[in-house]
C-alpha cells in the first residue's frame, strides 16, 4: 500500500500575516508544504508572513484561499480539528501522537484544522472535523499560540517520515578498536611508572574500571589522536614547537 500523503495545515480565519508566516516556518521544519487558508482577516498574500517565515517562503507562495473550512478540506478523507475542549460536539478525542500515527497509515488526505489566534476554532468549525485532537497541557495555563501547536502536530507526524538528523552525518565514525586500546595502553604505561597502582593486588580492579571509563565516549580516530597527543606531552615525549 502506498504511504499516505502528508496532512495539509489549514489555518481557519488567522489574523495576522506574522502568525502565518511562523506557522509556514514550523510545518517546512518537519516536512509539511501544504497551507490552506480560510477567509484570512488581513487578505492574502500578507507583507508580513515573508519575514515572519524565515525562508520557508516555497509554503507562503504555494499556500491556497479558500471562503469556507468545508471548501478547504474537500478533498480530504480525514479531518482534525484542534481544540482544548470539545466545545459541545461529540467526536472522538485523541492526541497529537494518535493523530499523527493514524495519518500515517490511514488511506486518503488528512487535514489539521487550526483556529484564529485569539478564539480557536468556532463550533460550526469543528462539526466539520470528523476528530478532535487536543494537546495534553497544563489545565492551569493552556495557553498555545498559533505556530506552536502547528509545530507540535508537525513533529509528531515528522517522527514517521524519513526526515534527516543533521547531526547524525556530521559526526564522525567511532575509532577502531586497536586505536582505543592503544590509548589504554599508553595511558596504562605512564601510570605503572608514576606509581599509581597501589596496593598491587587492586591493579587488575583498577585497570578494569579505567577501561570501562575509556570505552563508555565512543571516541574518534581524531579525538583518540588528540587525547595520545596529550598523554605524550605529559610524558615529555612531544616538545612544544619553536
Amino acid at each position: 500500500m502506498a504511504p499516505a500523503p502528508p496532512p495539509v495545515i489549514v489555518l481557519v480565519r488567522p489574523q495576522l500575516g506574522e502568525n502565518i508566516g511562523k506557522a509556514a516556518r514550523a510545518m517546512l521544519n518537519f516536512g509539511l508544504a501544504e497551507m490552506r487558508l480560510v477567509s484570512p482577516r488581513d487578505g492574502w498574500p500578507n507583507p508580513s508572513a515573508g519575514p515572519a517565515a524565515s525562508g520557508a517562503d516555497i509554503v507562503l507562495e504555494q499556500a491556497q484561499v479558500f471562503e469556507s473550512v468545508a471548501e478547504a478540506v474537500a478533498d480530504c478523507a480525514h479531518v482534525y480539528a484542534t481544540t482544548v475542549r470539545k466545545r459541545g460536539v461529540t467526536k472522538p478525542v485523541v492526541t497529537p501522537e494518535e493523530a499523527a500515527r493514524a495519518i500515517r497509515t490511514e488511506a486518503g488526505r488528512s487535514a489539521l484544522l487550526f483556529g484564529p489566534e485569539r478564539s480557536g476554532l468556532e463550533t460550526d468549525d469543528v462539526a466539520v472535523a470528523r476528530t478532535i485532537l487536543t494537546v495534553p497541557i497544563n489545565p492551569e495555563f493552556g495557553s498555545l499560540n498559533l505556530a506552536q501547536a502547528v509545530i507540535l502536530t508537525a513533529y509528531e507526524w515528522s517522527k514517521g517520515a524519513a526526515l534527516v538528523q543533521p547531526t547524525e552525518e556530521e559526526l564522525d565514525p567511532p575509532a577502531p578498536q586497536h586505536e582505543l586500546d592503544g590509548l589504554i595502553g599508553q595511558l596504562d604505561a605512564m601510570l605503572v611508572a608514576s606509581g599509581f597502582y597501589h596496593p598491587p593486588e587492586r591493579t587488575p580492579a583498577t585497570r578494569r574500571t579505567l577501561r570501562t571509563l575509556l570505552t563508555k565516549p565512543g571516541w574518534t580516530a581524531q579525538e583518540i589522536r588528540t587525547l595520545r597527543g596529550v598523554l605524550s606531552a605529559l610524558e615529555g615525549k612531544k616538545r612544544p614547537r619553536a
